[in-house]
């Protein structure tokens, strides 16, 4: 009889222990279960001279926006003005060029009153560190130095710094001497990938990129006077298809706010306007 209180005593001590470590699995599970799916999605195409401005503007909306997955893909603008055109799926466009959006609203593809300039970006002669180019005394007759071999330029076709730097050589008279040296970007940062890599000696690239860590570390740069070139205003767009118009317009919000000012000053940014 003492044998079967025992074993029943020790049979309740067993549930219990056991209901116990059943209990606690179930509140680690819990704790280390995934974080709920996010339920927002915005897809951004972006001008690749926005590459780490937008990149460190978004550390902070994604913070604000736990429940959204932001998606950016940087490209030459002029490219995505064709992919949008064409149906491709982006929620909000941000153009090197202020016509790009325009256009797309001519073909009735932006949302009412989604049009909206943000910046205005300028032109760099970009060179390494160690370069024997005094591009700071000579400005853009450095172009005309013998050692200058290959100077990059993004693609003109697509790409609105690549017009921009076309248009400097063109007003300054040295696009005829140095045509044959142009090497060509699929984009300004690829413009700049080359001039950082060697594969050219000297790029003509966007400010934004010179200033970027990275860039800065490692070259010099001159900057295009503005006057040589056509007013880069920028300008962005949400897309009439837009999956989430609201989360669009909180990321427009934040990058035209007073907050995201500085951020984009420090890359070489200016306010658009007159």
């Amino acid at each position: 009889m003492k044998k079967l209180v025992r074993s029943a005593f020790l049979l309740g001590v067993l549930l219990i222990l056991g209901a116990g470590f059943v209990a606690g699995m179930g509140v680690s599970a819990a704790a280390d279960a995934p974080p709920p799916p996010r339920t927002h999605t915005l897809r951004i195409a972006a001008a690749a001279d926005l590459k780490f401005a937008l990149d460190e503007l978004l550390k902070d909306f994604r913070a604000k926006h736990p429940d959204a997955r932001v998606e950016v893909t940087y490209g030459a603008s002029g490219n995505f003005l064709a992919q949008l055109s064409q149906g491709a799926p982006f929620d909000v466009f941000l153009s090197a060029d202020m016509s790009y959006p325009r256009k797309l609203v001519e073909q009735g593809l932006v949302a009412p009153d989604g049009v909206f300039p943000y910046a205005v970006g300028h032109l760099v002669l970009w060179v390494p560190r160690d370069s024997p180019l005094p591009v700071e005394k000579l400005g853009m007759k450095a172009l005309l130095e013998p050692g200058v071999r290959h100077i990059a330029i993004a693609n003109p076709q697509h790409a609105p710094y690549g017009r921009a730097a076309e248009a400097a050589l063109k007003s300054q008279g040295l696009h005829d001497a140095v045509k044959d040296k142009l090497v060509l970007g699929e984009n300004v940062a690829q413009t700049a990938q080359f001039a950082q890599s060697g594969a050219a000696d000297v790029g003509i690239i966007a400010l934004s990129l010179a200033l970027a860590p990275a860039m800065k570390a490692q070259g010099r740069y001159w900057e295009v006077p503005t006057s040589a070139y056509p007013r880069m205003e920028q300008g962005g767009a949400i897309l009439q298809k837009a999956k989430d118009p609201e989360l669009a317009r909180r990321f427009r919000d934040a990058l035209l706010g007073p907050q995201s000012r500085p951020l984009l000053e420090r890359y070489g940014f200016t306010a658009p306007g007159p």
